[in-house]
């Protein structure tokens, strides 16, 4: 766990600090916490040592107001805060829900955000988790709403979609890069393995554009808000099988499918596989067996969005690029019929 304090925390609470710096205000805003690259030493906040977590507080209250209202939330709903920073976000949680569960991993900024409700009624329906959210436990809640350090952007949205129960939806700040990358379409040049993932057991959209200019200290990066709504029921699809798949057809992903499971070491992982499996469930392997020709045969399966009653168009000549999301998880369904599992 991070010390409460540092050298430059000290330092800009100090006397010498304040009266070399006449005319400057303590930057004591209230905000989210986010990561990117910082926008320049002239930019720095000086109530806390931003830079230490990568954080970007959110200073904009008419945007912040905007990302709960995203979230459409219930007099009746917990909500789960991650990286609630100084504040901004959390006070208008509040106001909306029965609960707010912040995950924060600076002490200095858990203080103040306990600070800006001490004595108000806010104050019990706050509970604030001290630690790194990837590796706490969650508790229950309903929504999760955050201004996300970015460097934890993947893995925050992989363990909210684990989640269980399956939350309503999720309201997140992330890069823009990596927004348009979660809202990418099948065939557009950002779809890739992390659209495929996500899109299998959510549905995503883009809600919101975030200008540098509303953090202090600015990042480097423009910033969007996606809304995610995991599906509930989930699919009944293995991530980490899915995920194995797409690890394979995704790394090529402008190259066929034939192409792709060609290169160096997939034959060896579908042999091990298979042998796994057969194992397993008391078959027996041909003395003859090739995972080659098992992989050829099962590539012929025709693609069900490309396909017509005239032509059949299989999946040995389509590139991953243009596959959707349905189109992988019949390919995988296609290898499991055929005892190939990739987890």
């Amino acid at each position: 766990m991070p010390k409460a304090t540092s050298h430059t925390f000290t330092r800009a609470h100090g006397p010498s600090s304040a009266a070399s710096r006449p005319g400057k205000k303590d930057a004591g805003g209230s905000g989210g916490g986010g990561a990117g690259e910082a926008g320049g030493s002239g930019a720095r906040n000086h109530l806390f040592n931003t830079e230490r977590f990568g954080q970007h507080i959110l200073t904009n209250p008419l945007v912040a107001q905007g990302i709960v209202d995203k979230a459409e939330l219930k007099p009746s709903d917990v909500v789960l805060e991650v990286g609630p920073g100084t504040g901004n976000l959390t006070v208008r949680i509040l106001a909306a829900s029965r609960k707010c569960v912040a995950v924060e991993m600076d002490p200095r900024m858990a203080a103040e955000v306990q600070k800006r409700v001490l004595g108000k009624p806010e104050q019990k329906k706050l509970e604030i988790i001290l630690g790194d959210f990837v590796k706490a436990d969650l508790p229950f809640f309903d929504v999760c709403i955050s201004n996300t350090p970015y460097q934890i952007s993947s893995a925050l949205v992989f363990k909210l979609l684990s989640a269980r129960p399956v939350p309503r939806c999720a309201v997140l700040m992330f890069q823009r890069e990596f927004a348009l990358r979660l809202v990418a379409a099948p065939g557009s040049k950002l779809w890739g393995r992390l659209a495929a993932n996500v899109q299998m057991y959510a549905r995503v959209e883009h809600v919101m554009k975030v200008g540098r200019g509303n953090f202090r200290p600015p990042p480097q990066v423009e910033s969007s808000v996606v809304r995610i709504r995991p599906l509930d029921p989930p699919p009944n699809v293995r991530f980490e099988e899915f995920d194995g798949l797409n690890r394979i057809v995704f790394a090529r992903m402008h190259k066929t499918a034939r192409a792709c499971f060609r290169a160096r070491g997939v034959k060896e992982l579908v042999d091990a596989n298979y042998r796994t499996w057969c194992a397993v469930n008391d078959k027996i392997i041909e003395d003859d067996f090739d995972p080659l020709a098992l992989i050829d045969n099962v590539l012929q399966t025709p693609v069900p969005s490309k396909s017509t009653p005239d032509a059949a168009v299989t999946f040995a000549d389509s590139r991953a690029a243009v596959l959707s999301g349905n189109d992988l998880l019949e390919l995988l369904m296609a290898f499991n019929v055929r005892g190939v599992h990739f987890a």
